[in-house]
């Protein structure tokens, strides 16, 4: 019934709420309580808490589990083991993406991977791990740089822009790469997930960004709250209220921290914007204004990683000040060597964003029928395979300890 629903709604965000959010709702308070009392601290002792790694995903899979039951009783799943496989399913229990159970219920219990499931699974998973260990490692090189320096003082505009566009590749790199070996593994083994991203950042306005960007987490906020609040079929106020309520969850959700937050507003703002003003009709009557709109997309992007990857919110502002306001920068010659080592790459990873590769291998292989050219191309595809694994393990095996970004969402 309803109330055991509220029960186990209450229980799995109650876990997650201690791991992940007691101690910045004790901070919190604590400054508050100082504010107030005139300057008296340590009303709450923040304790040593060490959050379980995937705890977000993990939790909205279980959440997903009890409302898609309560909604549908003939969902319900009686055998505990598979349940557990749903919930604990390895390749993405960490880091998502995040599965819904009305989406994998049919395939916990039937299902029969073939050899052509294994194969593309495989290629899946190599294509994801190329994606993190030689992109994603490699461009937070350069962005790591520019944000350990700003805590210290300023940068320079173009080392600045480089350490935010470096930083927007390598989560994107990062997460999608993930979620591409998450999706693989699971391919092997005869499931079939939705997939998480679909270029994000070829995207045409803000709005078409977050259809592209996490996927699951999107649908999931969609379905669970957004909707149950009344979506877009209610007032305008209310409207406003139900999509500030789910990106602040979507700020939350990435951490506990208030530039995620902020991140989270950010994105509520623009996409306001682009909701209630007539700006996205405007720019469609225009192949330049589109185009032009298009980079104002990536712009407030790349802006809303900088706020995303601060440590503070004076840090992002400051951050941002600098890719505008020319500043006297620290370690010229350090940026200078870092800038000239790792261009082309970027570059590279920059045009490896859009989906023109794969668009020139489908033409190419619907080009002819000729057996022997296809054969070819095959060959030349599981060349290029080996080679991406190959470098990939080495990559790995040379480098220090380097994690998934959102092993820690």
């Amino acid at each position: 019934g309803r109330g055991l629903l509220i029960l186990a709604v209450a229980f799995n965000l109650g876990i997650l709420f201690y791991f992940k959010y007691f101690n910045f709702a004790l901070e919190n308070a604590n400054l508050l309580l100082s504010a107030l009392s005139g300057g008296n601290k340590g009303f709450f002792k923040v304790r040593a808490l060490t959050m379980p790694i995937g705890i977000s995903f993990f939790t909205f899979q279980s959440l997903s589990y009890v409302i898609d039951v309560y909604r549908d009783k003939k969902l319900v799943q009686k055998n505990i083991f598979n349940l557990a496989l749903y919930i604990c399913l390895f390749p993405q229990l960490i880091a998502g993406p995040i599965v819904r159970y009305q989406t994998i219920r049919n395939q916990i219990s039937d299902r029969s991977p073939r050899l052509d499931d294994v194969t593309c699974g495989i290629e899946r998973f190599i294509i994801g791990l190329g994606k993190k260990v030689l992109i994603a490692n490699t461009v937070a090189n350069v962005a790591d740089w520019p944000f350990e320096l700003i805590t210290k003082g300023n940068i320079s505009i173009k080392n600045a822009w480089l350490g935010a566009i470096c930083y927007s590749l390598q989560i994107y790199f990062d997460f999608s790469g993930y979620s591409d070996m998450a999706i693989g593994l699971c391919r092997i083994f005869g499931f079939r997930l939705e997939e998480n991203f679909n270029y994000p950042y070829i995207a045409k306005t803000v709005t078409d960004f977050w259809r592209r960007w996490h996927i699951s987490l999107s649908k999931w906020f969609r379905d669970y709250v957004y909707i149950p609040l009344g979506g877009n079929r209610v007032e305008k106020h209310e409207h406003v209220r139900n999509l500030f309520v789910v990106w602040t969850l979507t700020g939350l959700w990435h951490g506990a921290n208030w530039t995620f937050i902020i991140w989270g507003w950010l994105y509520f703002i623009v996409l306001m914007a682009e909701k209630y003003t007539n700006i996205i009709n405007i720019v469609n009557k225009s192949k330049l204004l589109g185009q032009l709109y298009r980079i104002a997309t990536l712009l407030v992007v790349v802006l809303c990683w900088v706020v995303f990857r601060s440590d503070s919110i004076s840090i992002a502002v400051r951050y941002i000040t600098c890719m505008f306001v020319p500043r006297t920068a620290f370690a010229a010659k350090d940026a200078q060597y870092v800038t000239n080592r790792y261009i082309a790459f970027v570059a590279l990873s920059i045009f490896l964003c859009t989906p023109i590769c794969k668009v020139l291998y489908e033409k190419v292989k619907n080009l002819t029928n000729n057996s022997g050219f296809c054969f070819l191309l095959n060959v030349l595809k599981y060349c290029a395979m080996i080679t991406i694994l190959g470098i990939s393990l080495a990559a790995s095996i040379a480098a220090t300890y380097n994690p998934f970004i959102y092993f820690n969402f």
